[in-house]
């Protein structure tokens, strides 16, 4: 048993863990904390920089490996959702993605909790102070010059790829305009925007690099058993933590981090959780929590390739062009553009009264602003080198999908007492008529573009389907892309909610009904966030660490 006794105990050191320790630390020099990380410390690990080795870490050492419950309204598949599983958690597997998403979502996140602080305006400052945006002059106030993270758009890179002006005269045609300056990270990004990426130089940064953790007690490969509790006055109370080996920490404040999935694990583990689960298990109750695990989002995603008319003339990788072998194409993920777009009106009140029974008013929430609801975004790749349909061959170029704003919700329990168990995940994907209603105005989107408008169609010849499938055309019915959107979606790994600010932790991220214990993480997000999440995990983090050490 430790005889040290911690200022801050922090389980979980993947992106909110890594940014909290270090900015706790930088805030007061004086402190001990102790960074609790289940996994490696990947630091040294050779391939994790590199731009463009997402897939071959996606199943390594380094990802948990989740994988959902059978979905039933995705043809009963069980969905991976790979989760970060070292110093820098999702940093380390994650497509370097920077898309904050619509200040709608913050704004909404703000009304939820009733506290302006989190709307886009206030979480602005924290974007900035994360930042150091290639040409962040190019919009005054929005973008950090001297944060740590190096963000950079394509073509700073000096990336320009053969159909850059043809898809996004496309888009043009297909009534998408471009944004400012190409930037859509300045809080309203509907419309073109130029794919920006959290990269240095070409190369990934882990959060536990870009903040770092010198000072900071580390322990790795350490999995946490239970969030140790007492009771004073009938209030309890978090002083410490167990690990899987007996070895017990003792803290002022124990912050747990482990993530949209072990942090409700964790949680119930500890005796914090619905009163339904815990006698199931044994798990004597602490606090009767019924929110934790609830409330789960994510965003669903779908591929489709697209058959180039003349794949001789080199548009996609694969090809024998030889720009593509010049150095700065290999600095980022072969896009250009990110498109982001609402869906129409009408249809999205059908929906919505469909799902809740009766016909909504015009201050719903997904009516009383224009929501960022759907994302575009076109590689000039496709396939893969096991897969015999779409070779990588540069015959072919993807379109990937994105349900942006879902409004399925789903929840996170366990199956059992041992912490290394993985927690039985069922995120209830496309359970409501405005999801399907989302995928199906998505897929017929992405048809207009490639088939509708004089410019997708001079490179476009037509969409090459799943097998047991007909390409897409400008007709296909809702029963169609109902299919498809079955048959095709997958995680984007964005899972947030599941410790919801507002019912499971308060506004400044402290666990309702024990004292000492914090949550800051993606679970706390209280309602979808339209972009990559990183973007907005790395502000509030920051933020959170202000919050905890009295700043605001």
């Amino acid at each position: 048993m430790s005889t040290v006794h911690f200022d801050y105990i922090i389980v979980g050191g993947g992106l909110a863990g890594s940014v909290v320790a270090s900015r706790l630390l930088n805030a007061d020099k004086s402190l001990n904390i102790l960074l609790v990380e289940a996994g490696v410390d990947a630091s040294d690990n050779t391939l994790i920089p590199h731009a463009n080795n997402t897939a071959f870490l996606i199943g390594c050492e380094l990802d948990w490996g989740f994988v959902t419950t059978p979905q039933k309204n995705l043809e009963g598949r069980r969905i991976g959702n790979p989760a970060g599983k070292c110093l820098g958690g999702g940093t380390a597997i994650n497509s370097c993605g920077w898309i904050r998403g619509d200040r709608s979502d913050y704004d909404r996140w703000a009304e939820i909790v009733g506290d302006q602080s989190y709307s886009y305006n206030s979480m602005l400052h924290y974007f900035i102070a994360t930042e150091k945006y290639t040409d962040g002059s190019q919009a005054s106030g929005q973008h950090g010059s001297d944060g740590p993270l190096h963000v950079a758009a394509v073509s700073s890179t000096g990336r320009k790829y053969p159909l850059r002006e043809t898809l996004a005269q496309a888009w043009d045609e297909n009534h998408v305009s471009a944004l400012p300056d190409l930037d859509g990270n300045r809080g309203s990004p509907q419309g073109r925007a130029e794919l920006a990426e959290d990269r240095r130089d070409g190369l990934r940064q882990l959060a536990s690099a870009a903040y770092p953790l010198e000072g900071v007690q580390v322990m790795t490969n350490t999995l946490v058993r239970r969030i140790i509790t007492t009771s004073e006055d009938d209030t309890p109370k978090a002083i410490g933590i167990e690990t899987t080996s007996g070895e017990k920490y003792y803290g002022r404040e124990i912050i747990v981090s482990a993530g949209a999935y072990r942090t409700p694990q964790l949680l119930i583990l500890s005796g914090i959780g619905p009163r339904d689960v815990l006698p199931q298990h044994d798990i004597p109750a602490v606090v009767d929590a019924p929110d934790v695990g609830q409330n789960l989002y994510d965003h669903l995603e779908l591929a489709q390739y697209w058959k180039l008319k003349n794949p001789s003339k080199g548009y996609a990788l694969g090809s024998d062009n030889p720009l593509f072998a010049k150095p700065e194409f290999g600095l980022g993920v072969p896009v250009d553009w990110v498109v982001t777009t609402s869906v129409p009106k009408d249809g999205l009140i059908e929906a919505i009264a469909e799902d809740e029974g009766c016909s909504p008013s015009a201050d719903h929430p997904l009516l009383k602003a224009e929501r960022s609801i759907l994302e575009y975004i076109t590689l000039y790749a496709a396939g893969s080198a096991s897969d015999p349909v779409i070779p990588v061959d540069g015959t072919h170029i993807c379109m990937t999908i994105v349900d942006l704003l879902p409004t399925s919700k789903g929840h996170v329990t366990i199956n059992s007492t041992d912490p290394a168990d993985p927690p039985v995940i069922d995120p209830h994907y496309l359970s409501t008529e405005v999801d399907r209603y989302a995928w199906r105005t998505g897929l017929r989107t992405a048809a207009r573009l490639f088939l509708g408008t004089d410019s997708g169609k001079s490179f476009i010849d037509q969409e090459t389907p799943p097998d047991g499938f007909e390409p897409i055309n400008l007709n296909s019915s809702d029963e169609y892309l109902d299919a498809r959107a079955r048959h095709g979606a997958f995680s984007t790994y964005h899972p947030m909610g599941t410790c919801s600010m507002g019912k499971v932790v308060d506004n400044k991220f402290r666990v309702h009904g024990i004292s000492n214990l914090r949550v800051v993480d993606a679970s706390v997000i209280p309602t979808p966030i339209a972009g990559h999440i990183q973007a907005a995990l790395y502000a509030m983090a920051v933020k959170a660490a202000d919050v905890i050490a009295g700043k605001v």
